[in-house]
């Protein structure tokens, strides 16, 4: 395995049994990504796109095979053990955003670097400047229903690099906005990218928003 090389998935696949019958979502996968890399997991729906999502994020574990995060073997790791990780290394940008609706927008952001124990004064000049560095200086205080599909997704990219992870991951980071708040946030990303060097990997369906990778 290459040194610059973050994430390495084995011949890895995930199989579920469904009734009688066993189906396999990913048969075989092996791919290696490096650090600072812009990567975009394309394909239809029910190709499997999710699914290894969600085992590159730590999130589940391949029935078959072997994933290395940063040279860790981390099928091998507990639950609790694997939850560690998604909290320090990997920040998330779900396509449904995935905001706490009773919370405001600035203690949305300051919610994972509560799970890691950081003091409240420092978690909230934190997320204060993330909202800023996105756009959302005048929106602090609003609670997500107050906000428009294009600003809860820049409320979910600055909770996404709250505690600095060095992989981001996007699923289908645009599905629910329009082209122009799409194109917008995939911009964030992009400047997020070259500015900081963050591995990002995004899911898909889009070979327009692929293109960016």
């Amino acid at each position: 395995m290459r040194k610059n090389v973050i994430l390495h998935l084995e011949n890895v696949w995930k199989t579920y049994r469904m009734g009688e019958v066993d189906v396999s979502a990913l048969r075989g996968i092996s791919i290696e990504i490096e650090k600072g890399d812009f990567v975009a997991i394309q394909g239809p729906s029910g190709s499997g796109k999710s699914t290894m999502m969600n085992i590159v994020g730590c999130l589940d574990t391949p029935t078959e095979g072997i994933v290395y995060l940063e040279g860790h073997d981390i099928t091998k790791f507990s639950e609790s053990e694997l939850a560690q990780i998604r909290g320090r290394k990997i920040g998330f940008v779900f396509q449904q955003f995935n905001l706490i609706p009773t919370l405001t927008t600035i203690e949305n952001v300051m919610l994972p670097l509560e799970f890691q124990d950081m003091d409240t004064s420092p978690a909230k000049n934190r997320a204060q400047q993330l909202l800023e560095m996105v756009g959302l200086k005048e929106r602090m205080t609003h609670l997500p229903s107050q906000l428009s599909g294009g600003e809860m997704q820049r409320v979910a990219i600055a909770r996404a690099l709250a505690v600095n992870p060095d992989i981001i991951l996007a699923d289908e980071p645009t599905g629910n906005l329009d082209s122009v708040t799409g194109k917008f946030i995939m911009g964030i990303l992009s400047r997020i990218h070259k500015a900081e060097g963050k591995t990002i990997i995004i899911v898909t369906h889009d070979s327009s928003l692929a293109h960016l990778a």
